[in-house]
């Protein structure tokens, strides 16, 4: 037995209870008809030309029927007599090359087989204008070249900042459409004053493109559709706004508030900008945004495999294991944290071999409340809260709230013969 673990070895770890939180589940059941009834409004149908090549947007996150979405908008602008093709619209994700973003948009089924159109990758911008302010204002080349631009893309709670407008069709235009050059120039002068450059760059881009409307999508608890909007130009100034606090009421989060541990299993891009949602974890990059659990130690367990080693948002977590470290990819991640100016994203926590490891290590170190019952929560990741587990020292607080069904009686973490959870 090594040193550490001779130091860990004594360290006893609460029993575990599962539980499931009850959200609203209202979805979309059919999205394609929701889709093609948004659409067909006269303010947005009106202004899809015949013969006009129409650029749309796809993002760098895991948004539920993205692939669904932009299928049936282009096979409406088809109908219509118009060109579709498809841009992945990321910043600097992907590496901040054009094989890496077509890569992530690949794996959530945005391919040309499925969406019936060409799609373009490619990292060259154009400049389209000022700001009031005189900063110049960047978009995808063939963006820029297209009859027009229909924005696409997820209305959340952002995770780095508030502000009137966070992420959504503003912030796709203001950052994803700049590709890492023109996210570059929107971050320059950091996160404190993002709430302010969004709306100025994205403003800017609709003074002076073709953009013909927005598709804003906002999910559920459960990672599913529930809202899908279709906004003029007008109307993602007006709407978004009102939109966002309509995403606010339905983001998922750990209902107990406070706690001593918080178990992520896995982060990625595909989960979170950062990785694992501070709106959830309460692992803020910045100080501008706050909330989410409230917990002395963070352990990350591993990344996804749709991150491609992007680990942007380990650097928030106290401890990790070897596992997740050997899954780094710099080139995948530095891009990000360069262009967004945010470094401690990629930081390296503490990392041990096994999960049993990590998790005696945060145990070990937390040094408030009762340390011999400690309050632990487990989670898969920021997206899927609806069954989570707890502690048992947590369960009589949970039996008393309405919204939480305990699943299972309290039972032992179950570690394989190489320590890692089942």
């Amino acid at each position: 037995m090594g040193m550490v673990e001779s130091i860990l070895q004594p360290v006893v770890l609460p029993r575990m209870v599962r539980i499931r939180q009850q959200f609203d589940a209202s979805k979309i059941d059919d999205v394609a008809a929701v889709v093609l009834a948004e659409l067909e409004r006269p303010a947005i149908s009106s202004t899809i030309l015949p013969g006009k090549r129409i650029c749309l947007t796809a993002g760098s996150r895991g948004v539920d029927n993205i692939a669904l979405v932009l299928k049936t908008i282009a096979g409406y602008l088809k109908q219509k007599g118009a060109v579709p093709f498809i841009i992945p619209a990321m910043g600097s994700h992907g590496g901040a090359t054009a094989e890496g973003q077509l890569k992530i948009i690949t794996d959530y089924g945005v391919t040309e087989e499925y969406c019936g159109c060409e799609i373009i990758s490619c990292m060259d911008t154009v400049e389209i204008g000022k700001t009031p302010e005189g900063q110049a204002v960047f978009i995808d080349k063939y963006a820029a070249e297209a009859d027009g631009i229909i924005v696409v893309g997820r209305i959340k709670p952002h995770t780095a900042f508030r502000g009137k407008y966070e992420s959504g069709i503003m912030k796709m235009m203001a950052i994803g459409l700049g590709k890492q050059y023109g996210a570059q120039a929107c971050h320059y002068e950091g996160f404190k004053k993002m709430a302010h450059m969004v709306p100025m760059f994205g403003q800017t881009i609709l003074d002076n493109c073709k953009i013909l409307f927005g598709v804003g999508l906002i999910e559920n608890a459960f990672d599913k559709t529930a809202i899908i909007k279709a906004l003029t130009p007008d109307e993602i100034v007006t709407e978004e706004p009102k939109l966002l606090q309509v995403a606010f009421t339905k983001m998922p989060k750990i209902k107990i508030e406070r706690g001593d541990i918080l178990i992520v299993d896995q982060i990625g891009k595909n989960i979170s900008g950062d990785g694992m949602d501070p709106n959830v974890s309460g692992t803020w990059a910045t100080p501008y945004a706050s909330g989410g659990f409230q917990s002395q130690r963070v352990v990350v367990l591993d990344l996804t495999e749709e991150t491609h080693g992007n680990s942007n948002g380990l650097g928030m977590a106290d401890v990790t294991t070897d596992r997740a470290y050997h899954k780094v990819d710099a080139d995948a991640s530095y891009p990000n944290g360069l262009t967004s100016l945010i470094l401690n994203v990629l930081k390296v926590p503490a990392h041990f071999r096994s999960d049993e490891l990590a998790l005696k290590a945060a145990a070990k170190t937390c040094t408030e409340g009762d340390r011999d019952n400690l309050r632990i929560v487990r989670i898969k990741d920021t997206l899927h809260l609806g069954e989570i587990w707890i502690s048992e020292s947590m369960l009589e607080e949970a039996k008393a709230m309405p919204d939480i069904e305990i699943l299972t009686e309290p039972a032992p973490f179950a570690f394989d013969e190489n320590g890692n959870l089942f």
